[in-house]
């Protein structure tokens, strides 16, 4: 078993660099299938979020993958190598189970990278690269979170990113119950700032998403009102406050759109966070006077609060993912000689029916059951002995102090024997 993890996050690669390897979620299975395909890894899942892209494969050479992944998004493998972080067996191992638990997260604590693991791991299922070792690595990942969300206060007074952009916001609006709010996009990103958001009770709410329907639920949830992406060039200027987070592979909201919301608005501040990796809004757009321009990378500083009260609980957390770690390094050692103990049954189970087959031979031909019996158990103990007592002859130096120790361990031999 070869594990193997490495990726990119907040903490190695500036945003412009993440966003270039960022996955898609409606081609995440086809990449999947690719990766696995052209032969790069036995096993892969890929977390993909706007702090971090990671992948997680059962790889003979790990090189591969990584090649795999400058290939599938057209960069030199140069481009991205000084943001690499590589990790192997219990290092990979350690990892996820940090990751999972909230340690590894601009926002120490938060809990939706769980639930992100736990969709890499169906994409993979339902790509078919979900394996028997991913699969162990992933439920023990889950496992492990959870004892450390239930037994440390990890997750207490947690300062969400959602949290941070409402704060964000009161810095620059008086009051957001006086200002008219537009989210772009539905997934859980979105549904968490609205819920932040529609807790001040903003003046009107929208929700913009390529699907009505699901801009419909979520609306209904905030008291909000559904539009789509095509509405949004006549739509933007009328809003105060823009929240972004979609898979769009494309900004959604360009430059000259926002000139032209802009001049509408008589150049009234237009407040924008953007949440989305690759960015949903055009770098460019920071530029413009009158608009306050957040990205992932530009909350960070907000969301470190409260961390400083925290440190007592994250050792506790490392105490507990240190001895999952343990734990899981063991299962995967045990599961390495498995090969091996299935060979030395099959030799032995050979050994087995070809002395059977030679004893009911005998028997048939009138000889008596003693001494078949007998010469059964003599030649089924010469054909069991003989591999150890070759190679006990043939060692010699300090290999053979090793193997004679191996050897009284083996047979619980004592010297005296």
């Amino acid at each position: 078993m070869q594990l193997f993890a490495f990726g990119i996050n907040h903490q190695t690669a500036p945003l412009a660099v993440r966003e270039q390897v960022a996955f898609n979620e409606d081609g995440m299975e086809g990449a999947l299938r690719d990766l696995v395909e052209n032969g790069a890894a036995k096993e892969a899942a890929i977390l993909s979020t706007c702090n971090r892209m990671e992948l997680y494969c059962n790889a003979v050479q790990p090189d591969h993958a990584i090649d795999w992944l400058a290939q599938y998004h057209h960069l030199a493998r140069k481009d991205i190598d000084p943001y690499l972080y590589t990790l192997q067996r219990e290092q990979a191992v350690k990892h996820s189970f940090r990751v999972a638990s909230g340690l590894d997260s601009m926002v120490l604590g938060e809990p939706q990278i769980l639930g992100q693991m736990k969709q890499a791991m169906r994409q993979a299922e339902q790509a078919g690269t979900l394996g028997f070792l991913l699969h162990k690595l992933f439920q023990r990942t889950f496992s492990v979170a959870k004892d450390v969300r239930t037994q440390t206060e990890i997750g207490a007074n947690l300062v969400s990113m959602a949290a941070a952009a409402v704060r964000l916001a009161e810095r620059i609006f008086p009051s957001i119950s006086e200002q008219n709010v537009l989210f772009i996009g539905a997934g859980e990103m979105i549904e968490l700032n609205a819920v932040h958001f529609a807790a001040r009770s903003p003046k009107h709410i929208t929700v913009a998403n390529r699907t009505l329907e699901r801009a419909h639920v979520l609306a209904r949830r905030i008291n909000g009102h559904a539009i789509t992406l095509n509405e949004l060039p006549e739509q933007l200027a009328h809003h105060d406050i823009i929240v972004t987070c979609t898979a769009s592979p494309l900004p959604i909201l360009g430059k000259g759109m926002v000139e032209r919301a802009l001049k509408a608005r008589k150049h009234r501040p237009l407040f924008i966070v953007d949440l989305a990796v690759p960015r949903d809004v055009e770098a460019e757009v920071a530029e413009l006077s009158d608009v306050f321009l957040y990205t992932v990378d530009d909350l960070a500083e907000v969301v470190k609060d409260g961390i400083d009260a925290r440190q007592g609980a994250v050792r506790e957390a490392e105490v507990i993912i240190d001895s999952g770690v343990v734990d899981f390094v063991h299962w995967m050692e045990s599961r390495e000689v498995v090969p091996t103990i299935r060979a030395l049954r099959d030799h032995a189970e050979r050994n087995r029916r070809h002395e059977l087959d030679k004893a009911l031979r005998m028997l048939s031909r009138g000889e008596s059951p003693e001494q078949v019996l007998e010469a059964m158990s003599s030649s089924l103990t010469n054909k069991f002995l003989h591999a150890p007592t070759h190679a006990l002859n043939q060692v010699h130096g300090d290999d053979r102090e090793a193997f004679l120790d191996m050897i009284h361990r083996l047979y619980h031999l004592h010297t005296d024997e």
